[in-house]
């Protein structure tokens, strides 16, 4: 007689509701309109940029299981379930040649668990140029975006934790400027059945952003049809206000494996963001020799028309010492119109 394993019944679990899912919102995406995307209508659009060369390996299917400081960006009730102090930073050289820039702390208490984080994304100097000297004029400037975040989550319950996330971004370019501030929820729950997680997050719900500053002041004729008047008048441009990108999250995690030698663990999203159509992402985290060694894979933006991302893959190393943890992390991630993007994340928890 055929008896299944047990981690055989946990994959076939976790399939059949990947599937249900990915189902159900193959279903919305059908009945959505495809001539005319949302794509671009955002401020603020690095807040989208994933965060950790954990998540970006798996396929950024991180919403239920994320535990350490990269909580504050997926989602913030993930601080709750930490135990330890912990720090992580990220380096990736973004598309062109854009610097991509992340680093956070998380201390525990007994009120919860506090965080802060900072966002940066710089271009490289650029010439100015204009119609007159199409070489340059001999100045230089550069564009960034900043967040800086201030987090808290915790463990209502023993399966329940909830977090919230604080964030004041700015974005400028050479003179000008536009700031916001924005807020993210969320919470993780931990279901009866098999320690499956469920978690959900709303991120960067906020005030509008408008570009303001020096460069909007132009010289103006406000009488250009007859002549004998000022020429010269000093006039500020207006631009429009734009929201920031709202993403909600649904993510679904559970372990198919777990052993001490290896651990297998599945993850499902499904985001509905406001500047574009919904989409689902799909990933896997195996875990050998204790989680010494990590290996994972993952697909992002399925069912997503013109996806940009695609297949990520990545690994890691994690070492216990006596009171401090250190993780090195590695991802790459598939682009549609520009080369790979190769991410490293160096984290400890003390």
């Amino acid at each position: 007689m055929f008896v299944a394993k047990p981690w055989l019944s946990r994959v076939a679990i976790l399939l059949i509701t990947a599937a249900g899912l990915a189902t159900e919102a193959r279903s919305q995406f059908a009945n959505e309109t495809r001539d005319v995307t949302r794509r671009g209508t955002t401020a603020a659009e690095f807040l989208s940029i994933p965060v950790g060369a954990r998540a970006t390996g798996m396929g950024n299917a991180i919403a239920a299981s994320v535990d350490d400081a990269t909580a504050m960006y997926w989602n913030p009730a993930g601080l709750g379930r930490m135990d330890k102090a912990a720090f992580a930073a990220e380096h990736a050289s973004w598309l062109a040649g854009i610097n991509f820039n992340y680093a956070a702390v998380a201390l525990p208490t007994r009120l919860g668990t506090f965080g802060m984080a900072v966002t940066s994304l710089r271009t490289p100097d650029m010439r100015v140029t204009t119609v007159a000297a199409q070489e340059g004029t001999g100045e230089s400037f550069n564009a960034a975006s900043y967040a800086l975040a201030a987090s808290w989550g915790k463990a209502l319950t023993d399966r329940f934790t909830f977090g919230a996330t604080g964030k004041l971004v700015n974005e400028r370019i050479w003179h000008s400027s536009a700031s916001g501030l924005a807020l993210d929820v969320g919470t993780v729950f931990v279901t009866p059945f098999r320690g499956m997680r469920l978690g959900a997050s709303i991120a960067n719900f906020g005030t509008k952003m408008q570009m303001v500053g020096d460069d909007l002041l132009v010289v103006s004729d406000i009488d250009p049809v007859n002549r004998g008047n000022n020429e010269s008048n000093r006039a500020l441009l207006r631009t429009d206000r734009f929201d920031m990108p709202l993403i909600m999250r649904i993510g679904l995690a559970g372990e198919v494996v777990d052993h001490q030698a290896m651990r297998m663990t599945l993850a499902v999203d499904i985001l509905s963001p406001n500047n574009s159509n919904q989409f689902v992402n799909l990933g896997a985290e195996l875990g050998l020799l204790g989680d010494l060694l990590m290996v994972r894979a993952g697909y992002s933006e399925l069912f997503l028309q013109d996806s940009i991302r695609s297949l990520a893959m990545g690994g890691g190393l994690r070492y216990d010492f006596s009171s401090v943890g250190l993780a090195i992390d590695y991802a790459f991630e598939r682009h549609r119109y520009f080369s790979g993007v190769s991410r490293f994340t160096l984290a400890a928890h003390f």
